[in-house]
């Protein structure tokens, strides 16, 4: 049996992932993986057992990466205002300095692979984040909300403004770029929202 050459299975992801934001999906195939990497499909199955196997790796080892990231020097018993700007600011810089996976991730959201994921990999994302606005709906920082109101209050809008800036234009299509003006500008006009 052929031993595993770590450098070759990085090489294979990174293509995996260019493939997989590229084609989805449906358009994913080992056969056609194999021949982008220059390798046989045997080689493949040195690494993985099938298809479904190599993307649900790749899934938890990225989806993994984005929660240490935006857990990243989160102390859930900072008063809610210091605890949401450092969410922002690690969503922020994870999803601007990593644009491919942050579109792999959303794809994966998106998917049947979601539910073979996600549960295991944000245990211990939802334990923290639930310790943070428990604590600060006890210390009436904010009132209690729905979890679905709650994120869509306190993300969405940091999502749209990165939608944007990686698609290079507003929803009116005119050229769009994020900056920190923008950034907290927005973050200040979700904290009235989210204190009222």
């Amino acid at each position: 049996m052929r031993k595993r050459d770590p450098e070759k299975e990085e090489a294979v992801k990174t293509k995996a992932i260019d493939m997989l934001v590229n084609d989805g999906f449906e358009g994913f195939s080992m056969n056609k993986l194999a021949r982008a990497c220059g390798i046989s499909v045997a080689t493949l199955y040195i690494y993985y057992r099938d298809k479904d196997d190599l993307i649900l790796s790749i899934a938890a080892e990225k989806f993994r990466e984005m929660s240490e990231a935006v857990l990243g020097d989160f102390d859930p018993e900072a008063d809610f205002e210091t605890g949401m700007r450092k969410q922002w600011e690690n969503r922020y810089r994870f999803m601007t300095e990593r644009p491919v996976i942050t579109r792999l991730l959303e794809q994966f959201r998106s998917s049947s692979y979601q539910q073979r994921v996600i549960p295991d990999i944000s245990r211990a994302f939802k334990e923290k984040m639930g310790a943070f606005v428990k604590s600060a709906v006890k210390r009436g920082e904010i009132g209690q909300m729905s979890i679905e109101t709650f994120w869509c209050v306190a993300f969405a809008p940091l999502y749209a403004l990165l939608r944007f800036h990686e698609e290079g234009r507003n929803m009116a299509g005119q050229p769009f770029t994020v900056n920190e003006a923008i950034l907290w500008q927005t973050f200040t006009f979700v904290m009235k929202a989210l204190k009222l």
